[in-house]
């Protein structure tokens, strides 16, 4: 057949009858029945499935022949974008789709095949080099047997060659970036025709999974981390015999005529999750006669493309409200530079949370961290010389804020004048005892939420509440709260005072409890009478910047128990829980790819790492343990994006606890007791798990859905001063909160289950604030879940003291009770409480010289490591309440677990280990348990026979803190 009897026959009545019908067919039929169905946003007929949308550039060959030296090709270099896809339904699995690429080109002005006038042209191709069908009449039948008749099974039965050609389309791929695609019509060259190729400059890898959208993940993937390169080939027509121009199944013999690198198409590296880069390339339109006239393709087929895809397109933006012009430029490869503002109009402080902690030492102290990774301390930092606790002070500073809230530097009394206020308060005894978390559905069955001292009729005198004091300046002295009374009696709360930058420094009380009535404390949370020295308040400034008065956002400091692991963090911590409300609450945004470093390597971290206060932790997580997912070893599979390591992955993240399936079991991850704790287990809180925002984010991690970026390009700032000034508030805030816990809350050890409520803040980790001169609502002598979430009630704007006012009084009581292994049956060490703060087990000082003293047996060297001793121990062997009251004169006795080198064999030991600082024998101890045998010792002389014996330590299971549900959950 001659050339022009071939195109004739393409251009006949049945090939523009075909036309007509393959538009009514895929547009009006299949694509608006979509939409009429409520498809939104308003998707393609064919290529449905999104894989990425990347940004690039088509770079001409220095070398073309004169005679492809035609359209496109007599540009140097042209702007890309590129849309990857499958002929599938968004929701089907990529395993065995057709593959497409639609290649947008930015450059090519002037008249196109197409009939408009622009500046782009279209490349369309997928991963086979030809099409099922040969002709538009043939791919009419084809459409009609499926889409009207529905039954495209007796269609193929008699159409074998169609049926071969859908099966061997059905090819594994790995990746859309290490494929070839062709683009199957001929094309227009001038006085040639031609078809092209892509050609993929990496060696594919077949290596697919049974993830439903592995493509998408794996292109994010490889572009996060390197360039990819495609050939663009022609292949010339020079024999018209077997390279016909309208039979579709028809692959060009490459013996006849080779392909010849005519371009190169450029993916450079980039992150296709950016925002708003997928959605441009959902809106663009791709049509293979958007070329110049010269390159139009060729064939009935061709034809047909031409009126469905233009209807289509038209189709689909109409539908989504879309521009129907083309756009003449290229959506910008990168975000402009933002321009910075550097005016100042108002300020704000912080940490927006900061935490100070008690201590005894009378007058030493430190700074709590300002870095979320800060470096450790030297032996013997946290005590002073006569090895008492220091307490810990929370540090605030002013920052100047411009219009849009962002940081523009740190104010100081060098460039500012800044008066500090702040006020703390302790109205534990005053308000309700803990019972349960009430934001909780297991809170109505559990005892009534009363309030404390309920016989006290002036409760006023249960309220600490010290007046307001400020500082200003640089250095300024010490302003202390020493004013407010508990009964009659003064009880000291902390100070303030500046440090040599006039920023304030808060200091907490030294750890002082007491009861007004001289009895002893005999629960975990509601002891009668007694009073702590933690306490809370706003933390507020007046400022005046360069003549004007700033408004000032301000912060609010929690005074909490001691941290006896100081560098150790809970698997979920403060920050954590806050951050996840906050999303919850739509005022931060949910991670689309989470970081490895930043969001899923930590997680393992806190698991590891409580392997120094735990001893079920060191077995599980630690060292060589059975869950060590911190090795280096570990790393490189786990922090691998790759298919090779799907399974792993999703092994790892379905370790967690899922409320829906497994809540009541110790047995998931972490090992960390929940809300409702009881013993025996009734609820699915039994136990804690992760925020849903860490829980959603692992899921990312397990899919391959993360950025790769271990290790790490930098280390973590050391100091505050590491950090560039527009970020140092949220890295102090995170800094401050990361070290608090978040779970459990029973009732909790800095803050409690109060937090986890949005009309606590004014915005992502900032508490509001009550009204000056707020007058709070009654609640009653019974609070329940109705009466604590009225408007304006105790979870929406706050006072001093309305954080510390649901934790246990004293502080102290609950820390003794709050241990690990409750059910000894199960496990003697986990699940946990506390550990990262109150540890349970420790490697000694006495063990650990063993460890480091490289001249004994290697036998004898790794049982001292393995050996962990209670941390409790000091307080004795005798009764629940000896113990907890020993724990309130005491608890500087027990030890801080610090930082230590290793030995030098690493081979068989960490390189830093974490050591209990002191286990100090308490003399008042000696004395009782002495008491304790003497009188034991009478009784057995009393009775004739009887063996001298020590009481045994109490079970733990029995306390009242383990038992929440005395009627269960009915």
């Amino acid at each position: 057949m001659s050339k022009e009897t071939e195109l004739e026959s393409a251009k006949g009545e049945g090939a523009a009858s075909a036309t007509a019908q393959l538009k009514e067919m895929f547009v009006d039929i299949v694509q608006e029945g979509r939409i009429k169905l409520g498809q939104k946003p308003a998707l393609r007929a064919v290529f449905r499935k999104l894989h990425g949308v990347a940004h690039g550039r088509l770079e001409m060959a220095p070398s073309i022949p004169q005679e492809f030296k035609v359209g496109i090709f007599t540009h140097d270099k042209l702007d890309a974008w590129v849309r990857f896809s499958s002929d599938t339904a968004p929701n089907a699995t990529d395993f065995e789709t057709t593959l497409g690429i639609g290649i947008k080109l930015f450059g090519v002005p002037g008249p196109n095949a197409l009939g408009e006038e622009g500046n782009t042209a279209d490349f369309i191709m997928q991963n086979f080099p030809i099409f099922f069908v040969d002709t538009a009449e043939e791919m009419a039948a084809f459409t009609h047997a499926g889409v009207v008749l529905n039954d495209y099974d007796s269609y193929l039965k008699e159409h074998k060659k169609t049926a071969d050609i859908l099966n061997r389309m059905k090819k594994v791929e790995a990746s859309v970036l290490t494929t070839g695609y062709w683009a199957i019509l001929p094309f227009h060259c001038g006085s040639h025709y031609v078809k092209y190729r892509l050609v993929p400059e990496t060696a594919p890898e077949n290596i697919p999974n049974d993830s439903s959208d592995y493509l998408a993940v794996d292109m994010a993937r490889r572009l996060a981390k390197s360039e990819y390169r495609f050939r663009l080939e022609v292949q010339k027509r020079t024999n018209p015999e077997n390279m016909p121009l309208n039979r579709a199944t028809v692959e060009w013999p490459l013996e006849e005529s080779a392909f010849v690198h005519v371009a190169t198409l450029i993916l450079p590296r980039q992150d296709i999750g950016r925002r708003g880069q997928a959605e441009y390339g959902e809106l663009l339109s791709f049509n293979i006669w958007r070329v110049p006239p010269a390159q139009a393709p060729v064939g009935s087929i061709a034809d047909a493309r031409k009126v469905a895809y233009a209807a289509g397109a038209q189709c689909r933006r109409m539908a989504n409200g879309e521009p129907l012009q083309e756009a003449p430029q290229p959506r910008p490869s990168a975000s402009p530079l933002p321009v910075i503002d550097d005016t100042i109009v108002k300020a704000a402080i912080y940490p927006s949370i900061g935490v100070a902690r008690v201590g005894s030492s009378p007058d030493a102290w430190f700074v709590g961290p300002e870095v979320p990774e800060p470096p450790a301390e030297a032996e013997g930092f946290y005590r002073d010389a006569q090895k008492r606790l220091k307490r810990q002070a929370a540090r605030f500073r002013v920052y100047g804020l411009n219009a849009k809230g962002e940081i523009v530097h740190e104010l100081t009394p060098a460039n500012a004048q800044i008066e500090w206020k702040v006020q703390l308060a302790n109205t534990k005894a005053a308000w309700y005892g803990f019972q349960l978390a009430l934001d909780i559905p297991e809170a109505k069955a559990a005892q009534p939420t009363t309030l404390r001292n309920a016989n006290v009729s002036d409760r006023a005198r249960l309220a600490i509440t010290p007046k307001p004091q400020s500082v200003s300046g640089i250095k300024a002295p010490p302003r202390r709260f020493d004013d407010g009374k508990f009964w009659d009696k003064e009880v000291y709360l902390g100070e303030i005072f500046t440090d040599d930058q006039g920023r304030l420094l808060v200091l907490g009380g030294h750890g002082a409890a007491a009861s007004y009535d001289n009895s002893r404390a005999i629960t975990f949370a509601n002891n009668e009478a007694w009073h702590d020295d933690v306490s809370d308040g706003p933390v507020k400034a007046h400022v005046s910047y360069r003549g004007q008065e700033l408004e000032v956002l301000p912060a609010w400091v929690v005074v909490a128990p001691p941290n006896f692991g100081p560098m150790r963090k809970s698997v979920r911590t403060m920050w954590d829980l806050m951050r996840d409300v906050s999303i919850k609450a739509g005022t931060l945004p949910m991670p689309e790819r989470p970081s490895f470093s930043a969001e899923i390597l930590p997680i393992f971290q806190r698991m590891a790492g409580l392997q120094w206060v735990n001893a079920g932790f060191a077995s599980g997580f630690g060292w060589r343990g059975a869950f060590d997912l911190t090795s280096s070893q570990a790393l490189e599979r786990l922090s691998d994006a790759s298919a090779s390591n799907h399974a792993l992955r999703q092994s790892i993240a379905l370790q967690f606890r899922n409320y829906a399936v497994d809540g009541e079991s110790p047995k998931p991850w972490p090992w960390i007791y929940g809300d409702s704790m009881s013993l025996p287990p009734v609820s699915m809180r039994q136990n804690a798990t992760l925020s849903d925002t860490q829980l959603a984010m692992l899921k990312l991690w397990a899919d391959g859905k993360f950025i790769e970026d271990w290790p790490p390009r930098e280390a973590a700032p050391a100091r505050i001063e590491d950090v560039p000034p527009v970020r140092q508030g949220e890295v102090l805030t995170r800094a401050a909160l990361e070290f608090c816990l978040a779970d459990a809350f029973h009732p909790g050890c800095e803050m409690t289950w109060p937090v986890r409520a949005k009309s606590m803040y004014m915005q992502p980790f900032r508490f509001a604030h009550a009204p000056a001169g707020w007058i709070a609502p009654g609640l009653g002598d019974v609070l329940n879940a109705d009466g604590v979430t009225i408007p304006n009630g105790p979870l929406y704007g706050q006072q001093a003291g309305g954080i510390t006012r649901w934790m246990a009084v004293p502080w102290q009581t609950d820390t003794a009770s709050c241990q690990s292994g409750y059910d000894k049956s199960y496990d003697p060490y986990i699940p946990s409480f506390w550990p990262a703060r109150v540890p349970n087990q420790v490697l000694s000082e006495e063990n650990y010289k063993v460890v480091v003293d490289e001249k004994r047996p290697l036998s004898e060297r790794l049982a001292a490591f393995a050996n962990r001793a209670s941390w409790l121990e000091p307080l004795g062997s005798g009764s629940y309440t000896e113990k907890i009251n020993h724990m309130i004169h005491h608890f500087d006795h027990l030890g801080v677990v610090e930082v230590r080198n290793g030995p030098s064999d690493r081979s068989h030991f960490p390189a830093h280990l974490e050591v209990e600082d002191q286990h100090v024998e308490i003399p008042e101890v000696l004395r009782a348990q002495a008491e304790h045998r003497r009188l034991h010792a009478s009784k057995a002389t009393a009775v004739q026979g009887q063996t001298l014996h020590l009481e045994p330590e109490e079970d733990l299971a029995s306390i009242e803190k383990v038992h929440r549900f005395p009627r269960g959950l009915d």
